[in-house]
């Protein structure tokens, strides 16, 4: 029997393919996801990376399947598992960056033996025209471990041919092209004249690098000199043109293939922002998809090609309806559903107990603007000089404007950037969008809060000029050059000072730092909750909808336990003043001992023997990896760049301390199990509503069961498919899962139902009303309760929220009755009298028009209910 595929999922999982997990060893997941009951697999980067990269963003050929993965037979198999039980294909992209350095990339490599000349010269941003010296028709190479003069000094560059026979030049196995200019005369002088044992040698050698197309260079330049746009700062990660017609044809011709022939149906486009045009290059890739729509054969799944951008949205930011895309990848809904699991009022109690111990600022956008300065000051200087220098054009295009100096420019640019309050801004050189204008405005007035006074006229010329604002139709072409840089830059400038640097300062409480997430917002309410769900219906209703990524900094479950000290925090403000009076021979600074208990905390396993010697090393293992990148990543003790390994070292002795026992490991195995029952129920209802409020939902690989995870590489663990495929077999009803909820069964036999009942109804989950219900009762901030209705179908959802005051104990995840006593959810009229089924138990239910949560929640905690 042929099963219908429709491009657009009831539900996606994400599955993390690498040479450890390849495409045969996804197909035998197919029948557990088909069972489990979502729609499609959604993949990591399926193209050429660079060899033994565990995630696929590092492609090095776009033209090519991975063999690592299994290559083009690989992938067929694959589908081939998928289409068998109906399921259909989604995968992630790279548009923005190609992996580059030597010559493993063969486009890039042609562009270091060719220079300007090569045929891919325009494929990469390069700005071949720099005023840096010693890169007039270069492009800088930062790939040497030491600098230059020492590299060439002691013998680490060496002239040696490839296998084609081609002089290159090797460094440690990685061989940089030599230009087909100088072969005669390689072959002439002979390789041993160039042996950089002596100093003649070293002499042509070094003459010979000089007349090449880039200029070799020790990594650390890259942040003041590099002349081409990266990835963030990794210099191994060149950005692509793919406003280019010809890059943009050439990236995702394997792409175009690959959905034309129906193997894949739909794509998700990973770091949208980082494009010169963002919303210009979703409507290409939309149209082209399109295009080719028609000839793809009958069999594969039906409808317009799925499409999600990877998109970090600020805090009241929409994404623009008129890109063409389905929605977001589901950081906003992952920020939004936290905020509703976090009790607001702790906010002032949080923050005040961590300046307290810590010193620290106790308002996040003050970290986040002292880390957007260090950032572009430590990494970006050459992109930043590049913006301002842009701007400068502007000015010396108008006498008027010609007295406006590239110092004072760049002071505005870096001063914007530091308070620019999104990721970035998409109307280059033309009038601005109001969502855009009013982030242009905040970024000014808190600019020229910091500048003098004489700065302001500057500020207030960057921010015509970034919209076009000039008198000339001349200047317009270097207003959108300038802006265009401007916005390149304040992405990452955003990426690598939030995520990768204030969120590692800040706190106070780390369920609220994570990738997406406004960390200066403790929580929310149900009615901003609400909102957010009938704003996402009308624009994006097949937006992914998503709770844990292969980005996160902390698994959904982790953070849906952390979230419960927002409930408690006078307990968690006297078990800080315990474990910070305890004496320790060594310990680290106050906040980075706050960070790690709140972080052992939240990865505590529900299994743990604290007497179990390989448990509590295992813990070690996997806590000394995220302290490691948590001191790094902050930048204040340790870093990357320059590694303090005294500080590092005595963070993992405290830490192996606490593992070895005594009254720090006694407090902490207490405090988990004040909050583990009321975490895990968290991970349930976080779970059950991005089931049922409009958007797709995303399962992150092996998170149907409680993902207590940390930051890569901890979530990219192996996943335990055979445990998962035997809990699914056994199909224990939820009611019953509850009671060894420790398991995670529970969680896996909500989420089983919950997708069974969305294949039932597609209409109402995907197209349904969203209508919030009236709760009423002296608890009423505890519940959630909506209706998603279309036509003839209804669905009616019940959760509790801040539900550690309203469980039977510390150890169950069941609810007191007694807390639940005089709630009462409004139902429209009409909607009382249908028949009712209880989607998560067996059995009719009658609803009343003022219904009692009472028995709705008594024997399970959550109700969803459905009608007929």
């Amino acid at each position: 029997m042929t099963r219908t595929i429709h491009s657009v999922p009831r539900a996606t999982m994400r599955l993390q393919l690498h040479k450890g997990f390849t495409f045969y060893d996804a197909a035998l997941v197919v029948p557990y996801l088909a069972e489990l009951g979502v729609s499609h697999a959604y993949t990591s980067p399926i193209l050429t990376a660079l060899p033994g990269s565990i995630h696929g963003y590092d492609v090095i050929d776009p033209t090519r399947i991975n063999p690592e993965l299994g290559g083009d037979d690989g992938l067929r198999h694959f589908v081939s598992e998928l289409r068998g039980v109906g399921l259909g294909l989604i995968v992630d992209i790279v548009p923005n960056h190609m992996a580059v350095g030597a010559s493993e990339n063969p486009w890039w490599a042609d562009v270091l033996r060719n220079g300007p000349e090569s045929e891919y010269a325009g494929y990469f941003d390069i700005d071949w025209h720099t005023s840096q010296p010693g890169l007039r028709n270069k492009l800088l190479a930062p790939f040497l471990g030491r600098p230059y003069g020492e590299a060439l000094a002691d013998g680490e560059l060496r002239l040696n041919q490839d296998h084609h026979g081609r002089s290159v030049v090797d460094y440690f196995g990685n061989q940089y092209p030599i230009r087909p200019q100088d072969e005669a005369h390689i072959q002439e002088a002979g390789l041993e004249s160039f042996n950089p044992a002596n100093q003649s040698g070293r002499d042509l050698l070094h003459a010979l690098l000089e007349r090449q197309h880039y200029r070799l260079a020790w990594w650390t330049t890259a942040g003041d000199e590099i002349n081409w746009r990266r990835f963030f700062d990794i210099n191994g990660l060149a950005g692509l043109r793919a406003e280019v017609p010809e890059v943009f044809e050439a990236t995702h011709a394997t792409l175009f293939r690959l959905y034309t022939e129906g193997l894949v149906d739909g794509f998700r486009i990973d770091h949208v922002d980082g494009l010169s045009d963002p919303p210009g290059y979703c409507r290409r890739l939309r149209t082209r998809l399109d295009e080719l729509a028609p000839q793809r054969p009958s069999h594969a799944a039906q409808g317009r090609a799925y499409i999600v951008v990877e998109k970090i949205l600020a805090h009241g930011e929409m994404l623009p309806a008129d890109w063409e895309v389905d929605g977001t990848t589901g950081y906003d809904f992952m920020n939004q559903v936290s905020a509703v699991q976090h009790d607001r009022s702790a906010a002032a109690a949080l923050r005040r107990t961590w300046q307290t111990h810590t010193g620290r600022s106790a308002q996040f956008s003050a970290e986040e603007v002292i880390a957007r300065k260090q950032i572009l000051a430590r990494g970006f200087e050459a992109p930043l000089e590049a913006t301002a220098q842009a701007l400068h054009d502007v000015a010396w295009s108008d006498p008027a404007t010609r007295d406006v100096t590239a110092p004072a420019l760049r002071r505005g640019v870096a001063a914007l950037l530091a308070h620019f309050p999104a990721y970035r801004g998409y109307n280059a050189g033309v009038p601005r969008t109001l969502q855009d204008q009013r982030a242009f405005e905040y970024a000014r007035v808190g600019a020229k809060d910091e500048l003098p006074a004489s700065s302001h006229p500057v500020l207030d010329r960057i921010d015509d000029w970034l919209c076009g604002a000039v008198e000339h139709e001349r200047q317009r072409d270097l207003c959108r050059k300038a802006a265009t840089l401007f916005h390149q830059l304040s992405a990452p400038i955003a990426a690598k000072a939030v995520e990768d640097t204030a969120f590692y300062r800040y706190g106070p409480l780390l369920s609220r730092n994570d990738v997406g997430f406004d960390a200066s917002r403790l929580g929310g309410v149900v009615e901003d909750f609400h909102a957010e769900n009938m704003q996402r219906l009308k624009p994006f209703p097949d937006a992914m909808l998503a709770t844990a990524t292969h980005d996160h900094k902390r698994g959904e479950d982790t953070r849906a336990r952390l979230a419960i000290i927002s409930e408690i925090p006078q307990r968690w403000a006297d078990f800080l003043l315990q474990m910070l009076s305890l004496s320790a021979d060594v310990r680290p600074d106050p906040a980075d001992e706050i960070m790690l208990y709140q972080t052992l905390i939240g990865v505590w396993p529900l299994n743990f023997d604290v007497t179990s010697e390989s448990d509590r090393n295992a813990l070690i293992e996997r806590v000394t990896g995220w302290q490691q990148k948590a001191l790094r990543e902050a930048k204040l003790h340790s870093d990357w760049l320059d590694p303090d390994n005294a500080y590092e070292s005595v963070g993992r002795s405290f830490l192996s301390d606490i593992m070895k026992g005594g009254e720090r490991l006694d407090l902490l195995a207490r405090f988990v199990e004040r909050v583990a029952a009321a975490g895990a129920l968290n991970g349930l209802v976080q779970a059950v509503l991005k089931l049922t409020v409009p958007g797709i939902p995303d399962f992150f690989q092996g998170t149907e069961f409680w993902d207590f995870s940390l930051v890569d590489p901890d979530n990219r663990r192996p996943v335990d498919f055979d445990a998962r495929r035997a809990a699914l077999s056994k199909g224990a009803p939820p009611a019953m899962a509850a009671r060894t909820w420790r398991d995670g069964h529970v969680k896996q036999a909500v989420i089983r139902l919950l997708l069974a009942a969305r294949n039932d109804l597609p209409e109402v989950f995907s197209r349904g009303d969203y209508l919030p219900l009236t709760v009423t009762g002296e608890r009423s901030e505890h519940i959630i309760a909506f209706a998603r209705i279309q036509a003839d179908g209804a669905v009616v959802v019940i959760v509790p929220r801040l539900s550690a005051s309203l469980l039977r104990s510390e150890t169950e995840i069941l609810l007191h009755p007694d807390e639940l006593r005089d709630l009462h959810v409004t139902l429209p009229p009409g909607l009382a009298a249908r028949r009712w089924t209880n989607v998560l138990a067996s059995g009719g239910v009658s609803l009343q028009p003022e219904q009692s949560v009472q028995p709705l929640l008594t024997d399970f905690p959550i109700a969803v209910l459905r009608a007929g």
